[in-house]
């Protein structure tokens, strides 16, 4: 195992987290979540931001790691192949719910990102477990924002 690299951690922390602002940015805010009816045990909105952004900078230190694990490059190729890639579905899931009020669709969306998140979670945990441990977090949060959001379809 090759030693970490800080540099590469920030500048992964950094891009996980420029992700999420583009993405808010994009959703034109989330000003519209105040005036949902809301299922049992929904946040204040406050706490998003909080949430999400001590989650993008796990999300980012865990990718981080992967480049300088033992393991094969076709390995860590595949691993950081599905963590882009729900990342994508991450960045789009807040446009599809806050800018156009598609519910349902962003449903279907956090349910793919589950999937996505899970699998990602057991490759990093394979690569170095660490890795993997670190998105713990996101993948419980995402359970509790599943939750919310088959609420607000119901509801709204």
């Amino acid at each position: 195992m090759k030693k970490v690299s800080w540099k590469l951690i920030i500048i992964s922390i950094l891009i996980a987290e420029g992700v999420g602002l583009l993405s808010s940015f994009l959703a034109g805010g989330t000003a519209v979540y105040k005036d949902l009816n809301q299922p049992p045990f929904a946040p204040p909105g406050w706490v998003f931001p909080i949430a999400w952004g001590i989650l993008y900078a796990l999300m980012g230190a865990a990718a981080a790691l992967i480049p300088t694990a033992r393991a094969s490059d076709e390995d860590k190729k595949r691993a950081l192949t599905l963590y882009g890639l729900q990342l994508l579905f991450n960045f789009s899931w807040s446009i599809i719910f806050f800018r156009f009020e598609l519910y349902w669709l962003s449903v279907v969306i956090i349910l793919i990102l589950l999937i996505l998140v899970t699998l990602t979670l057991l490759r990093f945990w394979q690569i170095r477990p660490l890795a993997g441990a670190l998105l713990i977090p996101y993948l419980l949060w995402l359970l509790y924002a599943t939750y919310l959001n088959i609420g607000v379809a119901l509801l709204n």
